[in-house]
């Protein structure tokens, strides 16, 4: 559980850093990093790819959490 927050954290991190912008602080990026990695997680088993490792995953959530935000911004 505490490896996957950490997963978040990064990804969320990356996320904010990627997409250029204001941030949503440290709750906000932890939030969105676990949400992207869960969303990522989804994307790449429907494509068929699995990533493995502690890179992988925080490939997989780094890209995830990009798509949340890119889907959030489109909302807001």
């Amino acid at each position: 559980m505490l490896w996957f927050l950490v997963v978040g954290v990064i990804a969320g991190f990356l996320a904010g850093k990627i997409m250029r912008g204001r941030g949503f602080g440290i709750l906000g990026d932890l939030v969105v990093g676990v949400i992207g990695g869960m969303l990522g997680g989804w994307v790449f088993g429907l494509l068929g790819i699995h990533a493995g490792g502690l890179i992988g995953s925080i490939v997989m959530a780094t890209i995830g959490a990009v798509l949340l935000v890119c889907i959030v911004r489109a909302i807001f």
